[in-house]
């Protein structure tokens, strides 16, 4: 195991020579990396709610959906980028802490430590996040005890997590990245945020989960890619009364966001979380958009790069 560290020193080398599709993006600007576009409905086609962010040889995280980590080693390969590498994965932000967003956080601790990250894990969530990382800590226990004094060996550094429990506004900076939590609606959740990064000359705004929010309009302002969680109008019209209130104080129709989108003005619009209130067969979420909105949109698969 602790040999995967050096190993992924050879990584983009060894990919070359796999035969692996060869796609180029530009070491200088960020990568946009949908890891998962799902939502709590289990989906065989979509993994939890997770987008990477890659900048200058690092990845960032933006929630931790199930499956996080397995899709950031195929994006990792997929695309080339050793930054996605179970052991590079260093740095999590987490939009707010619904089981939908937060099941792979075990695996996000647990799996690069596993094989072969040496350094904490620097994760930036609401209030509330230091206590879910003690708790799975403490539930994670006895494979801990056996990985530490058993035949394994690991070192505990690479399991220790710093947790910063943040507020809106500024919450990192380094020399590929700075980003900023905005604060938006979802539901009746207290602490809930969106994020605006600044990385490799991009302006890139992720919603998390929310409905129609001013201060993610305001941020984005003619960004280079506005990622937002979305529902199906046409399908929405037909729920109950009481699914209609619950979904429309929690999360954002494709009307509401082509309106958002129109502006804001984002070179690009990315759906993610796409909830389609049924079998997505039938529903044309960038068509609902396209009836009202005219700019560049794009219904995102797990493991789309932008």
């Amino acid at each position: 195991m602790h040999r995967r560290s050096a190993l992924c020193r050879g990584f983009l080398a060894l990919l070359s020579l796999a035969g692996v599709p060869h796609v180029v993006f530009s070491a200088e600007s960020a990568t946009v990396i949908i890891l998962g576009s799902g939502t709590p409905i289990p989906d065989a086609q979509t993994s939890g709610p997770a987008v990477a962010i890659v900048a200058g040889g690092q990845a960032y995280l933006f929630d931790a959906g199930a499956g996080v980590v397995h899709r950031a080693e195929e994006a990792a390969e997929r695309y080339r980028m050793a930054a996605l590498v179970a052991p590079n994965l260093t740095r999590l932000f987490l939009t707010h802490l619904h089981s939908d967003h937060t099941l792979g956080y075990a695996d996000v601790i647990l799996t690069p430590w596993v094989v072969g990250r040496r350094e904490p894990l620097e994760v930036y969530g609401p209030p509330g996040t230091a206590a879910m990382t003690e708790h799975l800590k403490m539930a994670y226990s006895e494979d801990i005890e056996i990985r530490t004094h058993g035949l394994e060996h690991l070192d505990l550094a690479g399991l220790r997590v710093n947790v910063h429990e943040i507020t809106a506004g500024p919450v990192y900076h380094d020399a590929h990245i700075s980003v900023r939590a905005i604060p938006v609606l979802h539901g009746s959740w207290p602490h809930a945020f969106g994020y605006a990064i600044e990385a490799g000359g991009r302006t890139i705004v992720l919603s998390g989960d929310t409905a129609p929010c001013p201060a993610i309009e305001q941020a984005c302002q003619g960004c280079d890619v506005l990622v937002h969680e979305v529902y199906s109008s046409v399908r929405f019209a037909r729920l109950s009364p009481g699914a209609q209130r619950y979904h429309s104080s929690f999360h954002t129709s494709t009307y509401e966001l082509a309106a958002m989108a129109a502006r804001s003005k984002p070179k690009l619009l990315v759906l993610y979380h796409q909830i389609y209130f049924g079998p997505r067969e039938g529903v044309d979420l960038e068509k609902e958009i396209g009836q009202r909105y005219s700019g560049k949109v794009v219904s995102s698969h797990d493991l789309d790069a932008f």
